[in-house]
């Protein structure tokens, strides 16, 4: 990966489009907000993956992450609290906690900051009907 200087930022170019960098929201994404989405998205995309090969069937999966950052230590990310909402019929809890835990330890993301920022995961089932 390359990154360029600009004046309102950094950015660098992807395949599918660029990505630019600044600590001004309006130039770019700041640079906790790429962490955090890091941390989430590839949370959510191992969570899902093992869902569909165990054929667990949902409608919908939606994830917040609240960040909680230290002002008195350069604003560092201290804890990021994932809660997946997990819509779907014929839910089992158990069976979804269960395989947060599996996602846990195959994300590559949550693993690289296990050891300098807390992560939280909580899961709530809402039952169609």
């Amino acid at each position: 990966m390359e990154f360029y200087l600009k004046d309102e930022g950094i950015r660098t170019s992807f395949e599918f489009d660029n990505l630019n960098i600044s600590s001004d929201e309006n130039y770019g994404f700041r640079p906790y907000q790429l962490m955090t989405a890091s941390i989430a998205g590839c949370s959510m995309s191992v969570y899902r993956k093992i869902l569909d090969k165990q054929r667990i069937k949902y409608e919908d999966i939606n994830l917040t992450a609240d960040v909680k950052r230290n002002p008195d230590e350069a604003n560092r990310i201290e804890k990021v609290h994932l809660h997946y909402v997990v819509k779907g019929y014929h839910l089992n809890q158990d069976k979804l906690a269960k395989n947060l835990e599996v996602a846990r330890k195959n994300c590559s993301m949550v693993q690289s900051v296990k050891d300098s920022i807390d992560i939280e995961e909580t899961i709530e089932c809402i039952q169609l009907s």
